[in-house]
This record gives C-alpha cells, sequence and structure tokens, in this order.
C-alpha cells in the first residue's frame, strides 16, 4: 500500500498544485461571503414584505428564525474555511520553501496553468 508520504511520482510542479489551491480556496471563500449577503438581502426582503403588507407582526417568525440559524451555519463555515486557509498557508511554508505570501489575486484569476507548468519545468 503507497501512503501519500512515500508517493515519488510528481505528476504536477508543487507552484501549479500551489496557485491551483489558493485560486479554489479564494473562490470558495468569495462564495460564502456572497451566499451571506444574499441571505441579509433575504432577511430584509422577508421583513419588509412582512411589514409592507400589514401582515400580522410574528407571521414568518419560523421561517425567519431558520435563515438566521443559517446565517450562523455560514459563519461558522467561514471560521472553518479560514482554519483550513491558515493550515494550507503552514503547509506551503513546509514545502515550497518559506513562500508564507497568498499569491495575488489577480494571478490567481488570470493564471493560464499550462503556461505555469512549462515555465515551472523549465526553471
Amino acid at each position: 500500500m503507497t501512503g501519500f508520504a512515500t508517493q515519488t511520482t510528481q505528476d504536477m510542479p508543487l507552484s501549479v498544485a500551489q496557485l491551483r489551491i489558493a485560486r479554489d480556496l479564494h473562490q470558495a471563500e468569495a462564495a460564502l461571503d456572497e451566499a451571506l449577503v444574499r441571505q441579509a438581502q433575504l432577511l430584509q426582503t422577508m421583513v419588509g414584505a412582512r411589514r409592507g403588507t400589514g401582515v400580522a407582526p410574528f407571521l414568518g417568525q419560523e421561517a425567519l428564525m431558520r435563515l438566521v440559524k443559517s446565517q450562523q451555519a455560514m459563519l461558522d463555515a467561514g471560521g472553518e474555511l479560514a482554519r483550513v486557509h491558515g493550515r494550507l498557508s503552514t503547509i506551503a511554508v513546509e514545502t515550497c520553501g518559506g513562500n508564507d505570501a497568498c499569491p495575488p489575486a489577480a494571478l490567481l484569476e488570470g493564471i493560464d496553468l499550462a503556461e505555469a507548468a512549462e515555465v515551472s519545468r523549465a526553471a
């Protein structure tokens, strides 16, 4: 049985793997923020609709409470993702010779991974 630590084939340079992980991590962080914004908008719309239509003051209260629980879950997920980010930063330092800075967002968004692989192989 071959474990990860004993794997000797290198299908991809570390620099390319690092860029791919960083790109996907930044996208995941942005998606969580977007979900929180949309949930906040939904909460505002729900309360505004209740007020604007003149229905009973506590109509839909259970739905509002569930939405707030959903928002709390998103905040908790964001905290866990921050821990993932921190651990990945530590791994980058351990495996990439001290590269503890996150790649610039422009590099992550515009990278041609095939080109990055070629550059890495040539180095």
